[in-house]
C-alpha cells in the first residue's frame, strides 16, 4: 500500500498535535506554582453553619504577627461580611463556604479565585499591599439574582484597621 506523501504530512502534524495536548495537560497539573484544589480543611454542615464555630460570625481575626483569617459565607446573592476589611501589608487567609448553592469567589484584579461549595471549605492566601479597594463577584452561576452577587474587599492601613476593630485586631 502507497500512503501519499500529503497523508504523511498529515498524520505527522496531527500526532505532533495531539502530543502538544498531552503535554500541555501534563505541565497544567504538575507544572511549578499550580497548586490544585485540596480537601484539607473539615467540611462543614451547610444548613447549620450557625452551629460552626468559624463560620457562625463571618469575620476577620487576626491569627498571627500580620496574619489574618478570614471567614466568608456565600449565599444567593451576597458575601457576609461585606465589605472584608483586612490590613495592609499582611497575609489573609480566606475560608470561605456556602450555605445554598455553588458561588464562585474572585476577588477581581488579582488572581484570588476559587469555587465555593455547599459543605466545603475553600482556602485561598493571599497577601495584601498598600490600602486599595477591590470588587469580590461570583463567577459562577447561581441563580436569578446572580448578575448583582458582589461584595467589598477594602485594604485598610494598619492603623485604621485596629481603630475599627478595638485596637487588637480582631
Amino acid at each position: 500500500m502507497h500512503i501519499h506523501d500529503y497523508e504523511k504530512l498529515w498524520l505527522a502534524v496531527s500526532l505532533l498535535l495531539i502530543l502538544s495536548l498531552i503535554g500541555t495537560v501534563t505541565y497544567g497539573a504538575v507544572g511549578p506554582g499550580v497548586a490544585m484544589v485540596a480537601d484539607s480543611e473539615p467540611t462543614v454542615d451547610a444548613t447549620a453553619l450557625d452551629e460552626d464555630e468559624r463560620f457562625a460570625e463571618p469575620r476577620v481575626e487576626r491569627v498571627g504577627e500580620n496574619e489574618y483569617a478570614a471567614y466568608v459565607v456565600a449565599y444567593q446573592f451576597a458575601f457576609q461580611p461585606d465589605p472584608l476589611v483586612v490590613p495592609a501589608n499582611s497575609t489573609v487567609t480566606f475560608y470561605v463556604t456556602s450555605r445554598d448553592v455553588i458561588h464562585g469567589f474572585e476577588v477581581v484584579g488579582t488572581n484570588a479565585n476559587t469555587m465555593v461549595i455547599p459543605g466545603e471549605v475553600a482556602k485561598l492566601t493571599v497577601e495584601t499591599d498598600g490600602p486599595a479597594e477591590y470588587g469580590i463577584v461570583c463567577n459562577e452561576y447561581c441563580g436569578a439574582g446572580h448578575h448583582g452577587m458582589s461584595g467589598t474587599l477594602e485594604v485598610v492601613s494598619q492603623s485604621e484597621y485596629e481603630g475599627q476593630n478595638g485596637g487588637d485586631g480582631e
